[in-house]
């Protein structure tokens, strides 16, 4: 039967992931701390008196500068901090609403940006979550689809570099691409499947390294004639999410 093998949230955009074992979604919104908080780069139009979702070009991301891809993050919610962790770096402990928190955390970061493309500037926020959409979301991978994706190219491939959210077990290479404009339910919450997820060069990296070790957009195109990898779901009924929680489509 299909389940939740994994949750993921990302509560810095492409700046940090983790691992939990539950979370309480609520209508029209993403999963809570996914995406709270993204880096404006030194060219960035965000209007930080005027805070509004804007698109990825705005921010500091994992295309720009891959190294990114290899901080892993500790939230506690109680103190409102995040304590992050890179390979190359000493591990920090901030709360990102506290202006000096956010600055140590853009010189901490700094060393791991890449320069020609735009310097971290500012740790920011605004009311709707920082999604590569423009609504609130929740992406979901079907690891058979990985997996086919890994039998192709005859190389293992972490997973996490398609920063997913929900990584789902149980299903049949691809199901997922049939479920645009269904509902599914999962453990107690309904999610609208909104669209597929088209990649970018991010997905090339290992984000336990940041350096590049797969085409993986020449073998999804050369495989399996697209770019996608994964859904993204708007929650229609909340309710608590929990690993290993099964998957239907109603």
């Amino acid at each position: 039967m299909a389940h939740v093998a994994e949750i993921w949230r990302h509560p810095i955009k492409s700046h940090s992931r983790e691992r939990i074992d539950q979370a309480e979604l609520t209508q029209g919104k993403g999963l809570p701390w996914d995406r709270r908080w993204a880096v404006a780069h030194e060219r960035s139009c965000f209007d930080v008196d005027r805070p509004r979702w804007q698109p990825s070009n705005e921010f500091s991301i994992g295309t720009k500068s891959p190294r990114l891809q290899a901080i892993n993050c500790y939230t506690d919610p109680a103190y409102r901090t995040l304590t992050l962790s890179h390979p190359d770096r000493p591990d920090l402990t901030i709360n990102p609403d506290d202006d000096g928190d956010a600055g140590e955390f853009i010189q901490w970061v700094m060393r791991i940006s890449n320069g020609g493309k735009y310097l971290p500037a500012r740790l920011v926020r605004a009311e709707q979550a920082m999604h590569d959409t423009d609504y609130p979301s929740i992406s979901l991978i079907n690891m058979a689809s990985h997996r086919a994706l890994e039998a192709f190219m005859g190389q293992s491939l972490n997973p996490m570099r398609w920063r997913g959210n929900l990584l789902v077990e149980g299903l049949q290479p691809w199901a997922e691409r049939k479920w645009i404009g269904k509902t599914i339910r999962i453990g107690s919450v309904e999610c609208e499947v909104r669209e597929h997820i088209r990649r970018c060069n991010a997905t090339m990296v290992d984000p336990a390294t940041g350096e590049k070790d797969a085409n993986t957009l020449a073998a999804l195109r050369d495989g399996f004639g697209h770019q996608d990898c994964g859904v993204y779901l708007v929650v229609t009924k909340g309710g608590w999410l929990n690993q290993d929680d099964t998957v239907e489509v109603l």
